[in-house]
């Protein structure tokens, strides 16, 4: 009986700590581009009793929208969602993959729904026909609404990136006549970088992996050089709007330098 009285009392707490977090957050201390590995999804199922992990997969989807209207709260301007990886594609059973698939497409179909502008980015090829064409007319039909951005990235490997960045630019310079050799002579960093999925886009400056593991695991590797990263034990169905200040919090308090 005392835990329940407990309960209402515990959310009002976090509500005023929530409200003293954004408090102390100012505009300039704001990341521009927050990229989320949405971890644990599975885990989050099991702890929590479900047969199937599809259920963990439907509840992180809600989360989605939850983090985008703080995201555009807070003043970020883009937010790129790790949702599925290429590795994962292909290493997790059919019994899994299709359910995952279809809540995924059902959540770009909602985020087209709910005006956010939404871009797929990832190796689309290795998706299903129909889904694919989801994600393209998604980004189709988004692509010139103003706000906050929302890269979905599904069937993304970032070593997968790199290769298509890779050969997009050798297609692009072979159709201008340029050999192997000039192109040698003159290839930089940027050269690639204009190939990128997310080509014309800011780097991300935080990076936030929820379920507590502490690795990249391939995410945005060319983009990520210069991030802050932010490790949460959460699972993410269970990640909350003061998790997601902490992590705005421990990124304005640190000295980025850039190399420097």
């Amino acid at each position: 009986m005392r835990l329940m009285h407990l309960i209402p009392f515990r959310g009002l707490a976090y509500k005023v700590y929530e409200r003293r977090l954004e408090y102390l957050l100012t505009q300039s201390q704001v990341p521009r581009h927050v990229g989320v590995m949405c971890d644990g999804n599975r885990r989050w199922a099991r702890s929590a009793g479900f047969p199937d992990v599809s259920s963990g997969h439907r509840k992180g989807a809600d989360k989605i929208f939850e983090l985008l209207d703080w995201c555009r709260d807070a003043g970020v301007e883009v937010v790129t969602l790790w949702l599925l990886s290429t590795d994962n594609l292909v290493a997790r059973p059919e019994s899994e993959i299709e359910p995952l698939l279809a809540i995924i497409e059902d959540t770009v179909r909602e985020l087209v729904a709910q005006n956010w502008r939404v871009k797929p980015v990832g190796a689309l090829d290795m998706l299903p026909g129909e889904m694919a064409q989801v994600l393209k007319s998604a980004h189709d039909e988004t692509a010139d609404r103003p706000g906050l951005l929302v890269n979905v990235a599904v069937c993304y490997g970032g070593r997968r990136e790199i290769a298509d960045a890779v050969r997009s630019l050798l297609f692009e310079q072979a159709t201008k006549g340029t050999t192997i050799e000039e192109l040698a002579e003159i290839l930089d960093v940027e050269h690639i970088a204009e190939h990128l999925y997310t080509a014309g886009q800011p780097d991300p400056d935080l990076v936030i992996r929820t379920s507590g593991e502490q690795r990249l695991g391939g995410f945005l590797l060319w983009q990520s050089t210069q991030s802050e990263f932010y490790f949460c034990d959460a699972y993410w169905p269970a990640f909350r709007k003061v998790d997601f200040l902490r992590a705005l919090r421990s990124y304005a308090a640190r000295h980025r330098r850039f190399g420097g």
